[in-house]
């Protein structure tokens, strides 16, 4: 007898705490945000990356009743800013704009912080790599491009962001994919490589529409191939990779996320403001003006996307022997 009064004394003790600390959720949930909410952008200010997040933060002020201040942590290739959010505090009130860095740098051991260190709450954009040539190339079509790359292995030089860069990255898995071996030369970022290409120093580049569409509607450049699942606005007569038989598509994508262990009602608070926030028409101009691929997905789309990349990063990576 005792020992059932014991066990229905501890049951009872056991569904207090648990009620206890719902209602603790609940009442954090009902009182959040109290304060400020940080959204930190861990690259420097002036990029496409910091100005999406201050047009998110904009637009997001209608639907939260507290501001979304942009800090800016750049450093070690988004790992500082990254692992600094990582490290916070579980509560709402610090967040970070994510790239798709954050699943290739772990790997190029640049730091220890990764996507598993994160909930994501928001996907925002969505880039695939573009292959493009000089106007006066005398590749006109992606398969000319790639028999040229396989007949002559690394005659052809391709520019990039930067070694083991998503565009880096991007040029590996199509070598990885139907055989041609490039020239990878690394530049300090894709604006740069662009220049180079417009300059004829370099054969290609393989970076986003965005950082191409202003030289290809000149007349100065001209894009073979998308790496997207379906044609990209502005490219509307470029082909994929896909519709010319390479099963190939991969680029960066850009969202919001918050350290793990973040309460939910938190998170399905967030997400709800920031989907309210991404359908604002002010984001979708500021989107469109920027030519950046505007991509809306929720926690779990965006948690699927982050896991497939993380294995095809990492296998790339490895193949290729690009680890630091």
């Amino acid at each position: 007898m005792k020992h059932r009064a014991f066990h229905r004394y501890l049951g009872a003790a056991l569904l207090g705490c648990a009620a206890t600390l719902g209602l603790a959720a609940a009442g954090h949930a009902q009182s959040y945000p109290a304060r400020p909410i940080e959204l930190v952008v861990p690259f420097a200010a002036g990029g496409g990356t910091d100005a999406m997040a201050r047009a998110m933060s904009d637009a997001s002020r209608s639907h939260l009743s507290q501001p979304l201040v942009v800090l800016n942590k750049p450093g070690a290739a988004g790992a500082i800013g990254l692992t600094e959010v990582a490290n916070a505090k579980a509560d709402g009130y610090k967040l970070a704009l994510v790239t798709a860095d954050m699943v290739i740098i772990p790997h190029l051991n640049l730091t220890k912080t990764t996507y598993q260190n994160f909930t994501p709450i928001i996907q925002l954009n969505a880039d695939p790599a573009a292959i493009t040539v000089n106007a006066n190339s005398p590749y006109n079509t992606v398969e000319e491009f790639l028999a040229a790359a396989r007949a002559k292995p690394e005659s052809i030089q391709v520019g990039n962001a930067g070694t083991g860069s998503i565009w880096h990255l991007a040029t590996a898995a199509l070598e990885d994919k139907t055989g041609a071996k490039f020239g990878h030369i690394p530049f300090n970022g894709g604006n740069p490589a662009v220049l180079a290409l417009l300059g004829g120093h370099i054969d290609a580049v393989f970076v986003s529409p965005a950082e191409v569409i202003q030289y290809v509607k000149a007349g100065k450049l001209k894009t073979l191939a998308v790496m997207a699942d379906q044609r990209v606005t502005g490219f509307e007569n470029v082909p994929t990779l896909k519709e010319r038989n390479v099963d190939l598509s991969i680029g960066t994508w850009r969202g919001i996320a918050a350290p793990k262990g973040t309460p939910q009602p938190v998170l399905d608070q967030l997400g709800k403001a920031f989907r309210a926030a991404a359908a604002e028409n002010s984001l979708k101009r500021f989107m469109a003006e920027q030519n950046l691929g505007y991509v809306v997905a929720d926690q779990q789309t965006f948690t699927a996307l982050m896991e497939r990349d993380n294995a095809t990063f990492k296998n790339l990576i490895d193949k290729f022997g690009l680890r630091q």
